[in-house]
């Protein structure tokens, strides 16, 4: 982990830089896939699947039985885990109900807007190194929260065909019964266009490696809507004296196991306290099993001394972290200076895998300095919101002069014979 010392301003743009992967160099690569799978459907889908995930499928759906015996193979503890986490997040995402009321503009004129489920959404859940049921759970929730009339999941098999039980478990506590075996770039051409098995969908939710992403990003130019741009994971912790260095290693540490490219910055005003958390990194990364996934994602990761808050507080809106944890002695104080940033967790308590898993947030979030201008996913994620106007023979004289005028600077005298008509009659 670098350590840099009161870098000057002009140093913080180059300083704050990702390790991302430009993904056009893969286009190619899944430009071809994604036709393929456009042509050929199941077929193609089956065949990439022997090719990339090493097993020979007959079938791409999840039948129910498969998810009623995989139920067995899960501890009870894991099970009760599940269920609470997805009680909290139901809760979270409920409090975020549209509420429509209906204005009067001009005395006469009425508008309101219904806020409506995408019907069709698909769910990409990755299965590889680690399998993230806690995905199932933040997309599938406040999708069915949402009213979505049909929630598809695809996800990668393993070598005998079979998913993971506690994808299959979480699936079916959050109400998701169309899984389909299906990961990678096949997953997402699949559920972009459709296929035999394979509904087509209107917006495609989820993370996933390089390819995945360049996967959505093109089928997102014309097919299909998703979710955001997204990138390698990271964090990014605010720290002062009062802090424990212990904590502040395993939240960095927590966000460097996920993969070689994810990053992870320290920022502080405290060089006592950064030698401290060097250490702690030293003797926790010595037990992790992820140890050389975590190390290589450490080699691009900063711990950065600053002069003073301010300036922490403008790196940081700089440099629009996914997650953010304010361990400092006003934290809040800080907190409410924060405008960029996917979700923050506060005070010496609060640890980033608190909103992976279990505490309600969700935690599909944009990366890559685009939590300047993107959300989290929520609800409004899964949902539309469509506009109404009533407007009276009295609001249309109220008002109908004022449209008149502006469509006939416009030169658009169809759109003010559309008013006028109405005002003569």
């Amino acid at each position: 982990m670098q350590v840099i010392r009161y870098p000057k301003r002009e140093e913080w743009e180059k300083l704050i830089q990702r390790p991302t992967f430009d993904t056009s160099s893969l286009n190619d690569t899944v430009s071809a896939i994604l036709s393929d799978i456009k042509q050929n459907g199941d077929k193609a889908v089956i065949q990439y699947e022997e090719k990339f995930d090493k097993v020979k499928l007959s079938s791409l759906k999840v039948e129910i039985s498969e998810i009623a015996e995989s139920e067995k193979k899960l501890s009870e503890e894991l099970k009760t885990a599940i269920t609470t986490a997805c009680r909290n997040i139901q809760k979270f995402h409920q409090s975020q109900a549209f509420e429509s009321r209906k204005i009067e503009t001009t005395e006469g004129v009425i508008c309101w807007q219904k806020a409506v489920g995408i019907e069709k959404v698909g769910l990409y859940i990755p299965g590889g190194s680690a399998p993230l049921f806690s995905t199932v759970l933040m997309l599938a929730v406040p999708a069915k929260i949402g009213g979505c009339k049909e929630i598809v999941l695809c996800t990668p098999p393993d070598k005998n065909g079979n998913i993971n039980p506690a994808i299959l478990y979480a699936a079916k506590t959050a109400g998701v019964n169309q899984i389909y075996k299906a990961g990678g770039v096949q997953a997402i051409g699949a559920m972009a266009y459709g296929t035999e098995s394979i509904p087509k969908v209107y917006k495609i939710f989820g993370p996933g490696n390089q390819y995945v992403m360049a996967a959505k990003q093109l089928v997102s130019l014309k097919d299909v809507a998703i979710d955001m741009p997204a990138g390698p994971s990271e964090v990014q912790v605010i720290a002062d004296q009062t802090a424990n260095p212990a904590f502040i290693a395993a939240d960095l540490l927590s966000q460097a196991e996920h993969g070689p490219d994810s990053q992870v910055i320290l920022t502080t005003t405290d060089e006592k306290l950064i030698d401290n958390v060097l250490a702690e990194i030293e003797k926790q990364l010595a037990e992790l099993p992820r140890k050389e996934i975590a190390e290589k994602a450490l080699v691009h990761s900063k711990a950065i001394l600053l002069q003073n808050t301010d300036e922490i507080i403008d790196l940081t809106n700089e440099y629009a972290p996914e997650h953010l944890i304010i361990e400092t002695e006003d934290y809040i104080n800080i907190a409410d200076k924060i405008i960029n940033a996917g979700s923050v967790f506060l005070g010496n308590y609060t640890p980033e895998s608190a909103g992976d898993y279990a505490s309600g947030t969700n935690h599909t979030l944009p990366t890559n300095g685009y939590a300047k201008a993107y959300s989290g996913v929520n609800l409004d994620s899964f949902i539309k919101k469509i506009t109404f106007q009533e407007i009276s023979r009295e609001g249309i004289q109220n008002l109908g002069n004022t449209i008149e005028i502006m469509a006939e600077n416009e030169l658009l005298f169809a759109h003010k014979n559309a008013i006028t008509l109405r005002l003569k009659e």
